[in-house]
């Protein structure tokens, strides 16, 4: 059985070839999702060498009057062989390119398309110029070669949230919050296809260094709103397998309302840190990729707040 677009129900988690560290070819394989629509699915993982860092899912639209380019990877050499993939696709030319938050792997790959309108929020591409340093180091360090020649490119150009038509396709620019400051959601009417960034993960476990938990979770029900009214068939999460993006509202809020519920319980009962990263999760969260280590990140980042809160606030029993 096949759901919207003809996406198989059972797809696997990663659709594309594994990547080339003997000659640093990401090997992208771009899947039609939907009329016009491709993705170019990126390791349900975390960033290793193995993967080349490429744990994205990037897309295109081909309008018929041109290419609108979403995300564009973690590195130089994945922007250029992003635009291969692409060429290899359609002879329309890319008339602009989107990058739906700050974090490297929506970004990195700007250098190769500097010929291209290149545009974010104006809050992402003031994080992409403020941090766009450490994440090169940080990546540089984790992966290695595949990075040779990544310099942090912001994108050029801030956009405002609102409605264009190119070609046959209405696209829909939306600002929400949660993930990070500035989450750019792109939704296509005509094809009922939302690109929710990384306000959606799916059997992966979220990031959180610029997140909020509780305009996260009111991001999300806004998503099932708009679900709820027909406005989507098909969710694209940037991280984890598109098959399983219509899931991923669920299962990322069930992640925020747990973890932020389990931080909680932990700092009102005074325990320490090293016990929270020994504390195996519930078993529905087990199998998701990045577990433990985006788990015990999201720890060490969040429970010190939880602490101060706790100690300003004791239960009553402990006053």
């Amino acid at each position: 059985m096949a759901c919207a677009f003809g996406v198989p129900a059972q797809a696997p988690a990663h659709a594309g070839a594994r990547p080339d560290p003997a000659t640093h070819d990401y090997r992208l394989q771009p899947r039609q999702i939907a009329p016009g629509t491709w993705v170019i699915e990126g390791a349900v993982a975390d960033f290793a060498p193995a993967n080349g860092c490429n744990i994205i899912n990037t897309a295109f639209i081909d309008t018929g009057d041109g290419v609108v380019v979403i995300n564009t990877g973690p590195s130089r050499l994945y922007g250029e062989q992003q635009r291969r993939a692409i060429a290899a696709v359609t002879a329309q030319p890319v008339r602009r390119v989107l990058n739906l938050n700050l974090h490297p792997d929506y970004f990195f790959g700007n250098q190769a398309w500097g010929d291209v309108p290149v545009q974010a929020l104006a809050g992402s591409i003031s994080g992409m110029r403020a941090e766009g340093g450490g994440y090169a180091d940080n990546l540089y360090r984790l992966c290695g070669d595949w990075m040779k020649g990544t310099e942090p490119t912001a994108a050029r150009e801030a956009l405002q949230p609102g409605t264009f038509t190119l070609g046959s396709h209405t696209l829909q620019l939306h600002r929400l919050q949660g993930h990070t400051q500035d989450d750019l959601v792109l939704l296509d009417t005509s094809t009922g296809v939302l690109f929710a960034g990384g306000l959606v993960f799916a059997e992966r476990v979220p990031t959180t260094p610029h997140a909020d938990p509780e305009r996260w979770l009111r991001s999300l029900d806004t998503l099932d709103q708009w679900r709820g009214q027909g406005r989507f068939k098909l969710l694209v999460p940037s991280h984890g397998p598109v098959a399983r993006g219509l899931e991923g509202i669920a299962q990322t809020r069930d992640w925020l309302q747990w973890l932020t519920g389990f931080l909680n319980d932990s700092a009102q009962q005074g325990v320490d840190l090293s016990e929270l990263l020994r504390t195996p999760v519930p078993p529905r969260f087990a199998r998701w990729a990045a577990q433990p280590a985006e788990l015990q990140r999201s720890l060490v980042q969040w429970y010190p707040a939880y602490e101060r809160r706790a100690l300003a606030h004791p239960p009553a029993a402990a006053r």
